[in-house]
């Protein structure tokens, strides 16, 4: 039976947190105090703030944030923070919230929340920042676990992997031997406890194994610590193109791999060999592009090489900080997170094994994915017992058993995550235990109690399963029932678990209660717990910059030359830290953090080739995704995913939030189409009516909310730029220098020829025909190659004739809508 904490009122409102930390969830409170969770909530907030305020150098303060049953059969995540002062110590927790809440955004973290136990130790330093930190001051600094970028100041620029230094590990191993292990009951090189220390830097970086390190302030610091996570959780590796970033890996040696996720088969070789991930191949992967082996659509590169060597997907976690894992990096994770790690076994607590007494009550108390439940199945001489309905409890005195009969139970984790037998089989997903009907059981007394729950301190998500585990005497079964919002769940059949999935949720919030009670004294004492559930889903309302114009259309979709910024908001109802998520073109969800290298606030920037920062490219609209190794980016013909191609075109964009609860909101989309060129500066800027028409004989003229009268005629040499005008009497230009419209009317016949270097028109309403003739069209991009006359979601009545232009005109992905004839170099518009 598992030990519950002893909580007392006055210790809890008094007790300092400082050395040990006390946190609580309301398992751990009478259920006479229930009504004053949220006062003694409140007042425990307070109590760490008053405490984190008194800490001073040297103190060690342990505050439990997520306790889901005992130490030894969890993962202990121990998140220490380093170069934060006392003062620091607020920032340091929203820190560690946002790090943690991107953590569980992201599968199988996000369904396998509960197989964690997480602590929080704050370690104040006597100096703010981190060693050798290449942005912020490069010097040596006095911090708990002399964490640092380099070993000697200054590092180089692009140093990203957070070491410890001289004295930094014995003061971590002091800290875990002396404190962290006493709390959770187990040795504090158990390899079921994993650190993660927080450096205070806003400069990208972190490393993995047991003991990873991160970047507290970093926009990506909560995606390195995942991606680390991945090194030393899921024994998973990297997917570089590079082991010295900026410099390209080369060829991997005639071999295959060691690497459970990187291969030089076939997907055919695969098949055969029934090895690596054949299971998954040809799947939409959940990082982005189809998952693929060795073939000539493959995704070559990885594992530190940039050549004769696959990776699964186009992207993930293990290539790019920001992508999900895909399918067979998230398989890897999740057996290694239900087998306990390296103990190669999920956690099964049972009744003890051997003997029982024909009326006694045996039981299992599985583990708890949020988002569906282990199946149990009872079986007494290898026959199984009906209708269970997954109980975790089996009374044999309903069976009539006799001496000598055999009772086994078997649990297995049937997730859609897990395909390899060896794994949804072996130990690590299925556990089993027998017993033989013989003497029976001592007889126990247990107090009426929960002894773990799903957690209390924040919301359940609207379709997780709530779950409570009970004492469990060896004669009957305690009896728990459910409510939601007030009423009571009917034909439960005693469960321990509560799939709110099934429930049709009002909008907002519910309130769901669990009550245990003594069937032998259903009026006796009794224990209640409450939650709170949440289904208001989160938002995450954007912000684009200003287009050149915004096209018609259900989905709003504007037009740019070459970038724009989104900014992206995530709101909820509910309290804690809301992640925010978009995709490009439907290849793989990508973690909003803002931009690289950028305070909070900053925006995301797409290119059509990406932004170059520190040697990686990110915002990328080429081929080859949102996130590149910058020298993959002048790839040829011959070269891996090869030749790169600038990202002009049109492009759906997809965004949407997760909230501290793990709710994920409905995904909104919007589409832009990527223009090659610029606007020239203006040199004359025309407004309001102008009648008489519009001559332009030089440097480039402005038309901007205008409205032409008599016509507009643009002689050799100049240029026009209009922005949603009208003009009434037709177009005509011949040899000028650019003709741009974007957003604009044009009543009667419009002529464009002999321009020398950009013709451009977008969102326009074209009535009485277009001329394009004799135009050359300067590519704007060397790298994309050359275009004709831009025509991009027009709307033309009257005969388009296109002819003698450097090249055929060119949509871009904006179709336009055409009433009327097309002759030449237009007809695939």
């Amino acid at each position: 039976m598992v030990k519950r904490k002893s909580l007392l009122w006055s210790s809890v409102l008094s007790a300092a947190l400082l050395v040990s930390g006390t946190g609580f969830t309301t398992k751990d409170i009478s259920a006479e105090a229930q009504d004053a969770v949220p006062k003694l909530q409140q007042q425990q907030q307070l109590q760490q703030t008053n405490a984190a305020k008194e800490l001073k150098v040297g103190d060690v303060n342990i505050i439990p944030l997520q306790v889901t049953g005992p130490a030894k059969d969890r993962l202990n995540l121990i998140i220490l923070g380093d170069g934060y002062t006392a003062e620091e110590m607020d920032k340091f927790q929203a820190d560690v919230e946002r790090n943690l809440n991107v953590q569980w955004s992201v599968e199988p973290f996000r369904s396998y929340r509960y197989y964690f136990n997480v602590y929080m130790v704050q370690t104040p330093s006597k100096d703010s920042g981190i060693s050798c930190d290449p942005d912020d001051g490069n010097v040596r600094r006095d911090t708990v676990f002399n964490l640092q970028f380099a070993s000697q100041c200054p590092a180089d620029k692009l140093a990203r992997g957070v070491t410890y230094g001289t004295g930094g590990t014995e003061a971590r191993n002091n800290i875990l031997t002396n404190y962290v292990a006493p709390q959770l009951g187990i040795p504090s090189n158990a390899q079921n406890i994993q650190t993660l220390a927080i450096a205070n830097t806003f400069t990208y970086g972190g490393i993995g194994g047991v003991h990873a390190t991160t970047t507290g302030s970093s926009p990506q610091g909560p995606l390195v610590s995942l991606h680390e996570l991945g090194h030393s959780l899921g024994n998973l590796q990297d997917e570089y193109a590079y082991y010295d970033r900026g410099v390209p890996g080369g060829l991997h040696p005639e071999r295959e791999p060691s690497s459970n996720h990187h291969t030089r088969l076939t997907s055919s070789q695969m098949i055969e060999k029934q090895t690596k991930w054949w299971r998954w191949l040809g799947e939409e992967s959940e990082s982005g592009g189809t998952i693929r082996a060795a073939d000539q659509d493959g995704h070559e590169s990885g594992v530190y090489y940039s050549s004769n060597v696959w990776r699964p997907s186009e992207h993930s976690m293990m290539r790019h900080t920001g992508f999900y894992f895909d399918q067979v990096g998230r398989e890897q994770m999740t057996q290694r997170i239900t087998g306990m790690r390296n103990a190669g076994a999920m956690p099964l607590a049972s009744t003890p094994v051997g003997e029982v007494g024909p009326k006694d009550v045996v039981w299992v108390e599985t583990m708890h994915p949020r988002f569906h439940i282990l199946d149990v199945t009872w079986e007494v001489n290898g026959k199984e017992v009906k209708n269970m309905h997954n109980s975790r409890h089996l009374k044999l005195a309903d069976l009539n058993v006799q001496a000598g009969d055999k009772v086994k139970v078997t649990v297995k984790d049937q997730t859609d995550f897990v395909r390899d037998s060896n794994y949804l089989n072996g130990s690590r997903m299925t556990q089993a235990r027998e017993w033989t009907i013989g003497k029976p059981l001592q007889k126990t007394e247990v107090e009426v109690k929960f002894t773990y729950t799903s957690v209390t301190d924040h919301p359940l998500a609207n379709n997780e399963v709530a779950f409570v585990e009970t004492t469990k005497p060896n004669d009957r079964v305690l009896d728990v029932t459910w409510e939601l919002n007030g009423k009571i769940v009917q034909n439960t059949k005693n469960s321990r678990l509560l799939d709110l999935g099934k429930f049709e949720l009002p909008k907002g919030t519910s309130q769901l209660k669990a009550t245990i009670t003594d069937p032998t004294n259903p009026t006796g004492p009794s224990e209640t717990i409450n939650w709170t559930v949440d289904n208001g889903l989160p938002t995450a309302p954007r912000t684009l910059s200003e287009p050149l114009v915004t096209l018609d259309g259900d989905v709003e979709h504007n037009v740019y030359f070459n970038e724009f910024d989104m900014l992206l908001n995530p709101v909820d109802d509910q309290k804690g830290f809301i992640v925010g998520e978009f995709r490009l073109d439907r290849d793989g969800w990508y973690n909003y953090f803002g931009f690289p290298e950028k305070p909070k606030g900053t925006p995301f920037k797409f290119t059509h080739s990406g932004t170059d920062i520190k040697a990686l490219t990110y915002g990328n609209l080429g081929t080859g995704g949102l996130s590149k190794a910058s020298f993959e980016q002048s790839y040829k013909a011959g070269d891996p995913g090869g030749p790169f191609v600038p990202g002009f075109g049109t492009h759906t964009v997809e965004h949407r939030a997760i909230d501290a609860t793990g709710n994920i909101g409905n995904a909104e989309s919007f589409k832009v189409t990527v223009l090659p060129g610029e606007t020239p500066d203006c040199s004359t800027t025309v407004t309001g009516k102008q009648n008489g028409g519009l001559v332009v004989t030089e440097g480039v003229t402005c038309l901007e909310n205008a409205m032409v009268s008599g016509g507009v005629t643009v002689k050799k040499g100049a240029s026009l730029v209009i922005f949603n005008s009208t003009i009434n009497g037709g177009l005509k230009a011949d040899k000028a220098k650019n003709i741009q419209l974007f957003g604009t009317t044009v009543n009667g016949k419009t002529n464009i020829t002999g321009t020398a270097s950009n013709v451009t028109l977008a969102g326009n309403t074209l009535n009485g025909g277009l001329t394009l003739a004799d135009n050359s069209q300067v590519s704007a991009n060397k790298q994309f190659g050359e275009y004709g006359p831009i025509m991009s979601g027009n709307s033309v009545n009257g005969k388009i004739q296109c002819e003698g232009n450097s090249s055929t005109a060119n949509d871009f992905g904006a179709p336009n809508k055409i009433e009327g004839s097309l002759t030449g170099q237009c007809k695939g518009l």
